[in-house]
């Protein structure tokens, strides 16, 4: 039976490492053909959109009696999460994991289902996998587990470390599908989407897979975690009782991020097997630029280094000219500081060509999701390259500095172009990690 088992697994290796050698051009072209977003704009990604272009802001009061001493008193929480998850999962299922591992499986099976990807044979698979992060757990999970084992050991929960590793929505998505390719998790702060999406179009361009679920998912908003962030001065306080005006991402006003929660998962497929198969393609990505800003632990550099050797990388991978980028979908959070550096390495980058890009944040409708805010946000990025349509910055009312940058106030515009629509999707953690996608109309 051994001897048998043992034959058996070589022959796979052999047809599987036969396929793979196969599969290792470096000009393998990787296109997005499957999207879904669970958002504080609401759940399905075209709901999200809908929601988006129209204006609406998903940022409400936090009204449990704990917020009611903190300095910030606000979050962009998922409508009705608690139920969504009950109407999705059963109770034993709830155990076994974190909130943000749960949002992270419906918008997978939204993704997949637009994707038309459920393989049934072996092969296929192999042949798919997973790169999903999350930027940091659940601080309720830890803390609700340290008053049990006050109680006694045998009150600690064995789920208890699975519910906290930031790897497991992965795990969990790759157990539920069999996909048997690249399990990968990647938690680089709020960087981590964006990260997650760059490492999955690395995986595809090397042949490792053809076809890769990815994206991040967050879900940490309590009370410790908001004190956390106010007592680093980071989130917006002077909102509380007009909670859609709190986050303004590049307006004068602005005083601090919104906390979010939610998750977005987009399918990532190399070109030829997506034709091959007729899928749907949203978009391509081009390029992916990484880079370290080596200044503060929680403050981007304060020159805009970091941002534009991501940016400038991004589009060296992909092999363009800045003149032909006309969209840039930032991070900005609405903080002070960093939106400001971010919009002076935009400038800095593009020099003589700033006045031909359009820059906008769609934060002030979804607040901050951390570590799934670079994911969602290239969502929105993707489907305006596919329709044309630029999402607006809500709540900008007066553009903090003088710049050549074009920004997107309020409502929507539309998007043309000489010839393809091509954008940037900008992604900044703690810490100094910096990530910038170029993404494109797929022609």
């Amino acid at each position: 039976m051994f001897c048998h088992s043992l034959n058996s697994f070589r022959s796979n290796q052999r047809r599987i490492s036969s396929k793979c050698i196969n599969r290792t051009k470096k000009d393998r072209r990787v296109v997005v053909t499957g999207m879904g977003v669970v958002s504080p704009l609401g759940i399905g990604v075209q709901n999200a959109w809908n929601q988006l272009l129209n204006g609406a802001c998903g940022i409400v009061e936090l009204k449990s009696p704990d917020y009611e001493k903190l300095p910030c008193r606000i979050a962009a929480l998922v409508p009705q999460g608690n139920e969504l998850l009950k109407s999705k999962f059963s109770t034993s299922e709830l155990r076994t994991m974190c909130p943000a591992t749960a949002y992270a499986l419906i918008a997978t099976e939204e993704a997949l289902i637009d994707a038309n990807w459920k393989p049934k044979n072996e092969e296929d698979k192999r042949d798919t996998g997973v790169t999903v992060g999350m930027g940091m757990v659940d601080l309720v999970d830890v803390c609700n587990m340290h008053e049990q084992l006050k109680k006694g050991y045998s009150k600690v929960s064995p789920f208890f470390v699975p519910r906290i590793l930031p790897n497991m929505a992965a795990g969990h998505i790759s157990i539920k599908y069999g996909f048997q390719g690249p399990n990968h998790s990647v938690s680089t702060a709020c960087a981590t989407g964006a990260h997650a999406i760059g490492d999955a179009f690395g995986f595809i361009q090397s042949g490792a897979a053809n076809v890769i679920v990815c994206g991040g998912a967050e879900a940490c908003i309590s009370p410790l975690s908001i004190a956390a962030f106010c007592r680093l001065r980071a989130l917006s306080t002077i909102k509380n009782n007009l909670p859609l005006e709190a986050s303004r991402p590049f307006d004068k006003a602005r005083d601090g991020f919104v906390m979010g929660e939610g998750a977005a998962i987009l399918i990532l497929e190399e070109l030829t097997h997506a034709l091959n198969r007729n899928a749907h393609i949203y978009a391509e990505i081009l390029g992916y630029g990484l880079s370290g800003d080596a200044a503060h632990l929680t403050a981007p550099c304060e020159d805009g280094t970091g941002a534009l050797l991501a940016m400038d990388r991004a589009l060296k991978d992909a092999q363009i000219d800045k003149d032909e980028i006309t969209y840039v979908n930032a991070h900005a959070t609405s903080t002070p500081l960093g939106d400001k550096i971010e919009l002076q390495a935009i400038q800095s980058l593009f020099g003589k060509c700033s006045k031909n890009i359009t820059v906008s944040s769609t934060k002030g409708a979804h607040g901050h999701l951390l570590g799934a805010s670079g994911n969602l946000e290239s969502v929105f990025t993707i489907l305006a390259l596919k329709n044309g349509i630029i999402p607006p910055t809500i709540n900008l009312n007066n553009v903090d500095g003088n710049t050549d940058l074009q920004f997107v106030p309020n409502v929507k515009q539309s998007w043309s172009a000489l010839s393809r629509r091509i954008a940037l999707k900008n992604a900044f953690g703690f810490g100094g990690t910096n990530a910038s996608l170029c993404l494109a109309e797929f022609k």
